[in-house]
């Protein structure tokens, strides 16, 4: 089957979103979740392309951006493969992480870049991260408050006032605003797994401890730790901290 080609913006402003290849988690603690920004900040100084907002999830991206010399194709291109690049080589793994074709969609409008940027700001809140938009520590709604070198904020700001200190008053009430029936790039989101329920996994293999499992012969604790990962809503991050198994371990394991 063709694949269907790419919707043009007649702006150049794309709301973007990147996901892990089967739901797989991308950003297992801060410092990946550092990286990645850093990666960003070092493509948009190498490609000139503007940077509205992000949010990071741990299995997705959402990303609001303005490509100018480089399509966002080949934008999006070279700041996962750098971070794949690095990521491999931290959790000392091989193969795709993210999946393949990203998704997005085009942002024409005043009206729809606001409403883009607040939902991404919102995703946190609305997948009951945190109890307030400002309390997101991994999105851009602070960038606005700071000066900063990853985000081109002067004329977002300028579409609520021309004066700042009005523009920054208006841009929280924005934020604030809710509306359900927005409808942008969506991320199906799996209920987490409590740590009990984990346990509980853990037991329907036949393994009646955590520690049994730490004292098994190396492939059949992988095979273990194999169904662990495979199923929905436990993360590997998790699976380690249930455990006591090194994270690392459990990432390699296929």
């Amino acid at each position: 089957m063709t694949r269907q080609a790419r919707e043009k913006s007649r702006s150049g402003v794309y709301h973007v979103m990147l996901r892990g290849i089967n739901k797989q988690t991308i950003f297992e603690d801060d410092e990946d979740k550092r990286r990645f920004l850093k990666t960003l900040l070092k493509y948009k100084e190498e490609m000139n392309f503007e940077i509205y907002g992000y949010c990071l999830m741990d299995n997705h991206v959402h990303l609001l951006l303005k490509e100018n010399e480089f399509p966002v194709s080949e934008i999006i291109k070279r700041i996962s493969a750098s971070y794949v690049y690095w990521y491999n080589t931290k959790y000392e793994r091989c193969g795709h992480l993210f999946q393949e074709r990203f998704k997005s969609e085009t942002v024409e409008n005043a009206s729809t870049f606001l409403r883009v940027l607040r939902y991404i700001h919102q995703n946190p809140l609305k997948a009951g991260i945190v109890t307030d938009v400002f309390f997101s520590e991994w999105t851009s709604i602070h960038e606005y408050l700071h000066n900063n070198s990853l985000l081109s904020t002067s004329g977002v700001l300028q579409l609520f006032s021309k004066d700042k200190s009005n523009a920054l008053r208006l841009f929280k009430e924005y934020m604030y605003q809710t509306n359900d029936q927005e409808q942008f790039l969506e991320e199906t989101r799996s209920v987490q797994k409590t740590d009990q329920e984990v346990l509980a996994c853990i037991r329907a293999t036949g393994i009646a401890s955590t520690s049994m499992l730490q004292k098994m012969e190396k492939e059949q604790r992988n095979a273990i730790l194999g169904q662990l990962k495979q199923i929905e809503g436990i993360s590997a991050r998790q699976i380690a901290r249930v455990t006591g198994i090194s994270r690392s371990v459990v990432q390699r394991v296929k």
